[in-house]
């Protein structure tokens, strides 16, 4: 027998491939961050902020973030709907686009979550344009239809998942023809795709998904996507009557 010198070849895992997935794409995210996120030290300060208070680092991401704050300065958005506050990150991408008699409403239930967004909303300077209402999303939205509030540009979905076919339920309601919903984290890491999976945010997200498609007032689409959050997704749907 012949004995080789060379090293048997290593066959990576299914569970070392990811791995080596999530690492590119973290890779790329951080170039795309580079280039087109300039480095901005509040939102640095609001995410050490967010970790100290022993906030789950759920936030979307510095290009996501920007997305949105893009997404609100195309719409024209005058007018904010955040459902989903956590730290405010995200909330104040959505502040920062809007003009100066502008108006974001966001919406938290936790009210440890609540009181550090308070905190960071004041440290970006856009305490001024945001209301921070506490409690179950349900409540306070049926509170703002009560109260006549909107209609709303842009609504922003991105709380806990099994609520979201009532959140666009009343999404439509705070809406009027021209309005964006956009619904963050409808992927899944692909187990939208799972009828069977037995994850109430998976199926919360497909009845909301399903809701949407079978909506006639709305027109829309959804797109998946990898970075340095994973692999997951977001929804957009513009309402057309």
């Amino acid at each position: 027998m012949t004995l080789s010198n060379e090293s048997p070849e290593v066959r990576n895992t299914p569970a070392q491939a990811e791995a080596d997935l999530s690492g590119k794409w973290s890779h790329v995210d951080a170039c795309l961050n580079e280039w087109l996120v300039p480095a901005d030290p509040v939102m640095t300060e609001v995410l050490a902020n967010n970790a100290s208070a022993s906030l789950p680092p759920i936030d979307v991401a510095p290009n996501q973030g920007k997305l949105l704050h893009l997404l609100a300065k195309i719409q024209g958005a005058r007018s904010i709907l955040e459902i989903g506050t956590l730290g405010g990150y995200s909330t104040i991408w959505l502040a920062r686009a809007l003009p100066a008699d502008g108006k974001i409403v966001t919406l938290e239930y936790d009210p440890h979550h609540a009181e550090t967004a308070r905190q960071n909303l004041s440290r970006a300077g856009v305490s001024h344009l945001a209301e921070l209402r506490i409690g179950e999303a349900l409540v306070s939205l049926e509170q703002l239809y009560a109260e006549g509030a909107g209609p709303f540009d842009l609504i922003f979905i991105d709380a806990d998942k099994p609520n979201n076919p009532d959140y666009f339920k009343w999404a439509l309601k705070l809406s009027r023809p021209g309005s964006l919903i956009i619904g963050d984290n409808v992927i899944r890491d692909g187990e939208v795709a799972n009828p069977h999976s037995d994850d109430p945010r998976v199926q919360g997200v497909r009845t909301f998904l399903e809701l949407i498609a079978a909506e006639p007032r709305v027109t829309a689409t959804a797109l998946q996507t990898v970075g340095s959050k994973g692999y997951d997704g977001f929804v957009l749907a513009l309402v057309t009557a």
